[in-house]
């Protein structure tokens, strides 16, 4: 969702509220049953495994929910995943305080379950029954944790040219970063969904601009990967994202009602 004028004075009081509330110690390391768990309501799932903890590749895997069962349809792609690795994120799942903790700036990939926001891309329309924005110039996402717009993507020509002032995150890189074609198809990984300031923002799945090439917390592959990936998407079926290391997958898969995945290596 873009932020307009008319939004910003109620975001900033909310931010405010959030910062003032997220203090506290972790919670121990854990796992809900499958029973309770925060999207047991998902029938689509995109899982991303990956080595351990450092790795800056892995493998993508598409599931469907049928008869309870979580059933692999499509082909696995790899994937590249943060430059760091990866690291908890905030998204749907229990806290974890055994391993990394996403930071912003670390170049790590939030691990954990996560809703999927709205596609975005350079196109006016993509052929996918999923939410898409077309982003223009005046798109930027705001990865500067003073400010009241942190985590969102929001249009300058709404909120203002000073709102995103120090953010390094244009929305058409084709047009602010010498033709970067790494926005050109992606979607939003709803990590950090209460934009808590410095728990890292502007979290996507897109294009990779070379094969391999790692990212600042993203999740890059092939533009037909992607393509693929949007076109299958359905509202309708509530899908999730998780990524997960591959010894964090083997100790939470059955509490967490994930499927153990294959990778490519």
């Amino acid at each position: 969702m873009r932020i307009t004028a008319a939004l910003i004075a109620g975001l900033a009081t909310a931010s405010l509220l959030v910062l003032a509330g997220c203090a506290g110690p972790v919670p121990k390391s854990g796992s809900t049953p499958a029973s309770g768990i925060a999207w047991n309501d998902a029938h689509q799932l995109v899982l991303v495994t990956t080595a351990d903890w450092n790795a800056t590749s892995g493998t993508l895997h598409r599931y469907e929910r049928a008869g309870g069962a979580w059933r692999e349809v499509g082909s696995p792609t790899t994937v590249a995943v943060g430059r760091h690795g990866a690291a908890w994120g905030l998204g749907l799942n229990p806290a974890q305080s055994d391993g990394p903790q996403k930071k912003e700036g670390d170049g790590r990939a939030p691990a954990g379950v996560f809703r999927i926001g709205t596609a975005f891309g350079y196109a006016d329309t993509v052929a996918s029954a999923w939410p898409y924005d077309a982003m223009n110039a005046s798109d930027w996402c705001i990865d500067v944790p003073a400010s009241p717009l942190y985590n969102r993507i929001v249009d300058a020509t709404q909120v203002g040219q000073t709102a995103i002032d120090g953010s390094t995150e244009p929305m058409r890189r084709d047009l602010h970063a010498g033709g970067d074609a790494r926005y050109k198809l992606g979607f939003v990984i709803q990590h950090n969904p209460d934009n808590v300031s410095g728990a890292g923002s502007c979290i996507f799945a897109h294009l990779w601009r070379t094969p391999g090439e790692p990212t600042a917390g993203c999740t890059a592959m092939p533009e037909p990967a992607m393509q693929a990936l949007l076109a299958w998407l359905d509202p309708r079926r509530k899908p999730v994202f998780a990524l997960l290391p591959d010894n964090e997958l083997e100790r939470l898969h059955a509490d967490w009602d994930l499927p153990r995945a294959t990778p490519i290596r």
